[in-house]
Parts: C-alpha cells; structure tokens; sequence
C-alpha cells in the first residue's frame, strides 16, 4: 500500500481561482534565467562527469557516453515535465535537487533504503519490531495459493508504484497475473534512479491493513537533514485519491481545496521522531507511515519521490524544500 500514489505530485491540487500570482512571478522569473544560463549548466554537469568518470584507460569513451545520455536523459524529461530548463549545477527547488541526486549522489545506503524486503530489518533494529508490517513471503513467482489468509497485498520489492491487493481468491489470481512481468524488469533504469539498480527483482507479501475497499491515510514525511518538515497526507487512495501538505506543526502548506484540514493523527509525533531516526545523516529521505490501531507503521522509504518529475503545488514550497534539502547539505559537509 505505501506505492500507492507514489508518481502523484508533491502538494495537492490549488483551488479553483486561487491566487498565486506572487509564484508565477517567481516562476517566470526562474524560467527565463534557466532560458538564458541553458547551455550552462549541462555544460558544467558534463563537465564533472568526465572528471569522476576518468579520461583514461579502457572503457573511458564508453563511461563518457553514457554519463552524457544520463545527463541529456535527465534535462529532456525535466523539461517536458516541468516546461522549463532544469539548473543541475546550482539546483534551487526539490524537483531540481531530485535530478542531482539520481544522476551524483551514489551513496551506499539508498540501495538498502529502497529494497521494501531488506529495509525492515534496519526499521526493526532502529525503532522496534511493532513498527514493521510482516513480510509473510516473498520470491520471484507468486504460489497459486496465497500464503495467508486473505486479504492480502502483493507489492515488487525493487520498484515502486508496482501493487496489488488480493481480498478474494479471484483477486489473488489477478495479481498473481499482474505481478508475473513485474519481478523480471529492473526498475529505474529510464528515470536514471540509480539506487533500485542493485535491489533483487521480487515480490513480497503482506496483510491488508485496510477496510473492505478503504485503505489506510497515507502520512509521507518529508526530512531533510534528519528534520520533519512537512507530511504529504494521501486521502482516499482507492477511490478519489487526493493529498494535502502540513507542516510539522500541523498548518496547512499547500493551497485551499474543498477539502478541509485533514485531522492530526494521534501518534505524529512518534511518526515525526522515528522518520527522524531513520533519516539521521541523511541529506534528505521521505519516509511513509500509516495510523492502524492506535499505533504508527513503516510503509517505506523514499529517495526520489515522484522521480522530481511531478508538479510541487505550489511552486513556492518547491523551492522552500529546495532551500531545506541545500541547508541539510551544507550542515551534513557535502
């Protein structure tokens, strides 16, 4: 359940008529200095890819080539996406900084961080078993048989977005047909995220934490330098599936909708102090945890949300997370 919504973007949808001429301002200002710098900054970027790349020994062309399509990759989609040209070198909002780290940042950890099987041995040893959500099996193939008893969900543990739930036995049979192409396809490869790469293709098993066809509030907290900034709050997935962004101190970040506020969830703040235990040392992570019974669970964690392809409403808190996710870096000695 922690994929779902996973390619929505980051704020939810401005009301109707709603003012935010003060971001448009902004924006075009932003747009017409990426216009003006626009040979630059893929200039620079290539530029220190050949560096870490190495102009030497066999194979340097071949590494060369494909660092500049990884690069080109990134600009093109970005551009689409976003209608406006992307500053790799001096990335200034979320969505920016999302490329740089596909493209630059290879850190160890994010492989174990995004593999949903592995990831719950470190959310157990770091907050405690009653966080974790049972892995009741996993393996390439789904058996004919569920494992459990139903309901249940089928999730890909190398990927995201890629879910399944199984509340009758035709249901199971469907995911299993669904699920089959899911465990032989690497995940990531064309949005450059490098971190899936090195995760095992699989399935995993789990229980439904739902109600009949209501599934769980999904609360997706952002932490840049170890610190909760904002939670992305998914409402009604499986039917009118829509999100609102609070801050830490529950006032409201995105724009006015006709939904109200959603209600604070009792254990935020346990939520807030285990995100920022997992993300300690971390630039930037987002962690997702749902409310089930009185108590918070790990869903996952996630270092590329929306690949940075997706719309951050409004553009004033793409460029706040900007600012937070480059002060974490700079706290951090990156």
């Amino acid at each position: 359940m922690a994929h779902a919504g996973e390619r929505w973007p980051i704020g939810d949808q401005p009301a109707r008529g709603a003012s935010l001429r003060s971001d448009r301002g902004q924006a075009d200002r932003d747009d017409q200095e990426g216009r003006l710098g626009a040979r630059r900054p893929l200039a620079g970027t290539w530029d220190r890819g050949r560096r870490r790349a190495g102009r030497s020994g066999a194979g340097s062309s071949e590494r060369d080539e494909v660092i500049l399509a990884a690069v080109l990759r990134v600009h093109l989609l970005y551009l689409w996406q976003h209608r406006r040209v992307l500053h790799l070198r001096r990335p200034r909002r979320f969505s920016e900084w999302v490329q740089h780290r596909k493209l630059f940042d290879r850190d160890p950890r994010l492989p174990l961080l995004t593999d949903k099987v592995a990831v719950k041995a470190l959310v157990a040893s770091a907050l405690g078993d009653d966080w974790v959500i049972p892995t009741l099996w996993h393996g390439r193939v789904l058996p004919a048989r569920p494992p459990a008893p139903l309901p249940l969900v089928i999730k890909a543990r190398h990927g995201c977005g890629q879910i399944a739930f199984a509340r009758t036995p035709a249901e199971w049979d469907a995911a299993r047909a669904q699920a089959s192409g899911w465990s032989q396809t690497r995940y990531g490869r064309w949005l450059d995220e490098w971190a899936y790469a090195g995760v095992t293709p699989g399935l995993l098993v789990e229980r439904y934490l739902g109600d009949g066809d209501t599934l769980p509030v999904d609360y997706k907290l952002f932490v840049f330098g170890g610190r909760v900034a904002f939670v992305q709050v998914h409402l009604h997935r499986a039917t009118a599936h829509r999100w609102i962004v609070m801050d830490r101190d529950w006032v409201r970040a995105s724009p006015p909708t006709h939904d109200p506020d959603p209600s604070r969830p009792a254990t935020l703040d346990r939520m807030i102090a285990g995100a920022e235990r997992l993300a300690r040392d971390h630039v930037f992570l987002r962690i997702d945890c749902y409310e089930v019974d009185g108590r918070p669970l790990f869903g996952e964690a996630t270092v590329y949300p929306g690949s940075g392809l997706l719309p951050v409403v409004p553009a004033s808190l793409d460029r706040q997370m900007g600012s937070l996710w480059r002060q974490a870096r700079e706290e951090l000695g990156f």
